[in-house]
């Protein structure tokens, strides 16, 4: 065996990684993550096979003792990979070859080399899930706290991209909240109650171990602290989809904000902007500030849905165990976690040092002349008009209040239709966006109260 260059592997930078493997989920599903999470199971597996008197106690001991990380190769055991199909059986190898005395012929016994990669997966993935639910629930905190700070800070509610209505960005921050402590919660449910050990050995019967198999299963799922299944899932890959499936929904959470932070952020609409010093800037040009955490945490975002769709498409393994596509799952299930890990983090740091531009916010929403309150008008005249001559009405009010660049309300006056039914002071007041906001207040309570509840739960 080749000791690793270091135990600082797992943090290594590859020439993207500043920007896609940011925070600290790489690291819990990096190359020396796994192998740590493999030799853990190999040790508890000896554990089990001892407390079942299978093996015996000192034999347990010595195979325990050589489930160090830095006493293995990670490239040898990748490259070794290549006669077996798999990292488990090199490593089983090499570990055999460190263990002293009897207990070398003990090692790995009972199980299978899915048994190991797969249980390997579930311990990742409980340590990937921690940081990444602490990454998202701290992000939740950020948009809570623009929630309840800009409860009241106007700005237009944009619908296909066009202004539509007044609403308060406090009300667009509720929105992310909500998204991504749904997506909080998903994830810890799946990470609470559908991860869970492997042990089947060759063809789900654990056969080798006669009728100690049961047993032996049940003390390695206490030894780990993961659920004891009901029986081997091999082939059932309903576990890994139900995580993938909670983690594309968690990108889609983070990535609706940061889209959101940088349509906001650009030069003509200028309602908020990264407030990290000294990041943004561009190679040609002095004056560029780009929103650098939003567009890395879309970017990482966006690798989530293709990563998801191949570990669906990855469920239907035949028979017994699988040709190929259990094979097809380990690096997209990584990917997947250092992608979605990567995109908190980055959303995170975003939102944590977002600055609001509440007096550009107010600039925007004047830009119309008064076009985002016409709803308003429309249902004022209703009751003396009808609903629909009302709506044609200051539909009509609307584009000639465009082709003359004239505000909506100095149109309306003008047309005798609605003059004699509203006055100058009824159209400034119907005109004014803090009056039309409807329940806006109300939701963003109820979004508030709501992360309170999920956070108290957690």
């Amino acid at each position: 065996m080749k000791p690793s260059s270091s135990t600082s592997e797992a943090r290594r930078y590859g020439l993207f990684d500043g920007v896609l493997a940011r925070g600290d989920v790489p690291a819990a599903v990096s190359d020396r993550a796994w192998l740590e999470a493999m030799l853990e199971v190999e040790a508890a597996l000896a554990r089990a096979l001892a407390r079942t008197g299978v093996i015996r106690a000192e034999e347990a001991v010595a195979i325990e003792r050589a489930c160090r990380a830095d006493e293995f190769d990670i490239e040898s055991l990748g490259r070794d990979a290549v006669g077996s199909g798999n990292p488990v059986v090199p490593l089983v190898r090499e570990l055999t070859n460190a263990v002293e005395g009897s207990a070398a012929g003990q090692v790995h016994r009972g199980a299978t080399s899915q048994d190991v990669l797969d249980t390997a997966a579930m311990l990742v993935a409980r340590r990937a899930g921690a940081i990444l639910c602490s990454d998202l629930s701290a992000t939740a905190d950020a948009a809570a706290e623009l929630a309840d700070t800009h409860r009241a800070t106007l700005m237009a509610g944009r619908t296909l991209l066009q202004q539509a209505l007044p609403i308060t960005f406090g009300l667009e921050a509720a929105g992310w909240l909500e998204g991504v402590d749904a997506a909080v919660g998903r994830l810890a449910d799946v990470c609470r109650t559908r991860l869970a050990v492997q042990l089947g050995g060759a063809a789900g019967t654990l056969a080798s171990l006669g009728s100690d198999g049961p047993a032996v299963l049940g003390f390695l799922a206490r030894d780990l602290e993961l659920p004891e299944p009901v029986l081997p899932w091999h082939t059932d890959r309903t576990r890994l989809s139900e995580l993938a499936g909670a983690l594309g929904a968690a990108a889609g959470a983070v990535g609706k904000p940061a889209r959101d932070v940088i349509l906001l952020a650009q030069t003509e609409i200028g309602e908020v902007r990264e407030g990290t010093p000294n990041r943004g800037g561009s190679s040609t040009l002095p004056h560029k500030r780009n929103p650098i955490a939003a567009v890395s945490a879309l970017a990482c975002a966006e690798q989530a849905p293709g990563l998801v769709a191949i570990l669906f498409g990855a469920m239907v393994h035949e028979h017994q165990r699988a040709a190929g596509s259990w094979h097809a799952e380990w690096r997209p299930f990584t990917d997947l976690w250092r992608a979605v890990g990567s995109s908190a983090a980055w959303l995170r740091d975003c939102l944590e040092h977002l600055e609001v531009r509440t007096a550009t916010m107010r600039q925007n929403l004047d830009l119309t002349g008064g076009l985002l309150l016409a709803e308003r008008v429309a249902t004022a005249l209703a009751p003396a008009l009808g609903r629909l001559p009302a709506h044609e009405l200051v539909e009509r009010a609307s584009r000639d209040a465009v082709a003359t660049s004239r505000p909506l309300g100095e149109v309306v006056a003008e047309m005798p239709e609605a003059s004699k039914h509203l006055d100058v002071a009824e159209l400034k007041r119907l005109l004014d966006p803090a009056g039309y906001l409807g329940s806006a207040e109300a939701f963003i309570d109820r979004a508030l109260e709501a992360h309170v509840t999920r956070g108290a739960h957690r």
